[in-house]
């Protein structure tokens, strides 16, 4: 079994660090409107709150507007190439144990010319945290449709509407294995910077995927759940160990029925609080939290916050043991014993 906890090995800071410890002196250049710019508040608010030495904190990005997310935070940052943020932070973390490696890609960065990196890191399980800005749009080339753009939308590249069927990102993440998903939108920062601070106390992958608006070329894309009107009767805000309860009288709630998810209401039916789904984060099965994942309006709400966060051994400390073993058994320790190994003669 292994235990949850705080990732030990990055080392940890000696001074109190604030939100401005971390912002940059360039130019954020997102459009105005742009839900980017409430993702990167919520980064600045949760990296002092994680306690790590400010230079041992590193952003890895591929393409896209999300991609300048390096530039916008006051730590070490690599600007990769379009799909291979995953690859460069694999490297990053595999070579350099001792740094908290964060990604910031897009729908289209991530799951079109990135999709198969995104998949092997994930299975691997390395130790980095990932957030997906999925605003269903190609943003910066400037309104193509997106593997998670919804089915028959009308963008530039498909005038007649997308006959594609889009991603469901934890569903992708849970196929591939993932023992971290969480899910927010970015006019919740509160709940952003909540789930970006268990996703570093993950030792594991952690994918969040925040809902973002583009204002440019798909406004409005998440409005059936962040609008005022709306957003109480189609989010679900998970908490562990508490009940799956929302609406704005919080007496709607989920139950499992006939190894199903069902949308119940309290009072009607005989249906009462002992009825509804007690959310369990760490169940290793992870059953459940496909369900949750998947969920969607408008027969059900969208599920928020963590959704799954299960420990398992991840890729870079086993390599780590590995390496600690060979050193240990190794006959070779040093240069002069590996070129004195194996067939060896002397030229006269």
């Amino acid at each position: 079994m292994f235990e949850r906890n705080i990732n030990s090995t990055v080392e940890r800071s000696s001074v109190e660090l604030t939100k401005q410890d971390f912002v940059s002196d360039q130019m954020v250049k997102w459009c105005p409107g742009c839900g980017a710019h409430a993702i990167l508040a919520a980064v600045a608010n949760v990296f002092p709150k994680i306690g790590y030495k400010k230079e041992n904190f590193m952003m890895v990005s591929g393409i896209g507007c999300s991609s300048r997310f390096p530039y916008y935070v006051n730590t070490y940052g690599f600007h990769g190439i379009h799909g291979r943020a995953y690859s460069i932070a694999t490297g990053v973390k595999v070579s350099n144990p001792h740094l908290s490696v964060w990604v910031a890609t897009g729908d289209g960065d991530s799951l079109a010319i990135g999709g198969n990196h995104f998949i092997h890191t994930i299975r691997r399980n390395i130790d980095i945290n990932v957030i997906l800005f999925n605003n269903q749009i190609y943003g910066l080339t400037k309104g193509q449709y997106s593997p998670t753009t919804p089915m028959g939308s009308v963008t530039k590249t498909s005038p007649y509407g997308t006959v594609e069927h889009p991603f469901n990102i934890g569903e992708l993440v849970m196929g591939a294995q993932g023992t971290f998903f969480a899910r927010a939108v970015d006019n919740n920062i509160k709940l952003m910077t909540d789930i970006m601070f268990e996703a570093a106390r993950h030792d594991g992958t952690s994918l969040m995927e925040i809902l973002q608006n583009c204002i440019i070329f798909a406004d409005k894309t998440h409005d059936q759940i962040t609008s005022k009107d709306l957003k109480d009767d189609n989010q679900l805000i998970l908490k562990n160990g508490e009940p799956m309860l929302f609406g704005k009288n919080k007496d709607k709630g989920i139950r499992f029925n006939n190894n199903r998810l069902e949308v119940v209401e309290i009072g009607k039916n005989g249906i009462t609080e002992e009825d509804i789904l007690i959310h369990d984060q760490y169940q290793q099965d992870p059953g459940v939290h496909l369900m949750l994942a998947k969920m969607a309006p408008p027969h059900f709400p969208i599920a928020l916050g963590v959704i799954r966060s299960a420990m398992y051994p991840t890729y870079d400390d086993l390599v780590e043991d590995q390496i600690t073993q060979a050193k240990a058994t190794s006959k070779i320790k040093n240069v002069d014993d590996l070129l004195n190994s194996g067939d060896v003669w002397v030229i006269k």
